[in-house]
């Protein structure tokens, strides 16, 4: 039986992905560079990948994909919410300013989604004392998408910096040390910011 907080988070985190297909479509529309837009796509196809093995997950738990819970709704408000901000930034905004947006979309749900991947890799490793069998389906789910789930945060992170201060005049490292790096934890996201603080004052 998996604990009623547990599939809260499963189902949540399930509502978060599917929402990030959207938002990933809808910035990669607004992104006016190419690398960062190849970043995005593969991201948007990763985040597919993530819908999948959640559902996948849940099935093996004996949950329902399709259960929305209060919490799933409040998930799937604040989805739309950054959707419409992507699409009033396109309809309202200059390129250069539209792009940004998204970069600050993009890392706004990151940043949630991460949070919610690191839970569950603590539910896992909590759970393998009292519940193997749903810990052994947690710690599977995570360690397919964990690394991945680091990527996007901390890539769109850079990009987003480097590309705001390209629209203040200042210098801008593009690509961003965090994808030149492939960064993916944050002791490396932390080395490659502190890289291109270096290059700015240069």
């Amino acid at each position: 039986m998996v604990p009623a907080q547990v599939k809260e988070l499963l189902l949540q985190t399930l509502e978060h992905e599917r929402s990030g297909l959207a938002l990933y479509r809808m910035a990669i529309a607004c992104a006016r560079d190419e690398d960062l837009r190849s970043e995005w796509r593969d991201d948007l196809n990763e985040t597919a990948r993530h819908v999948e093995i959640l559902e996948r997950t849940c099935r093996a738990l004996t949950l329902d994909c399709t259960e929305t819970t209060p919490g799933c709704e409040i998930v799937r408000h604040l989805g739309r919410a950054l959707l419409e901000a992507l699409r009033m930034a396109k309809k309202a905004l200059d390129p250069m300013s539209a792009e940004l947006v998204a970069c600050d979309c993009v890392v706004l749900a990151e940043t949630g989604n991460h949070a919610n991947w690191q839970l569950i890799g603590e539910c896992a490793r909590t759970l393998d004392k009292i519940d193997k069998a749903t810990a052994a389906a947690l710690t599977h789910a995570y360690d397919e998408i964990e690394d991945e789930e680091d990527e996007h945060l901390y890539h769109s992170r850079g990009w987003g910096r480097e590309l705001h201060l390209q629209a203040l005049g200042l210098h801008a490292v593009l690509p961003p040390p965090e994808e030149k790096r492939d960064v993916r934890n944050a002791i490396a996201a932390a080395r490659a910011e502190k890289s291109a603080r270096r290059q700015h004052r240069h």
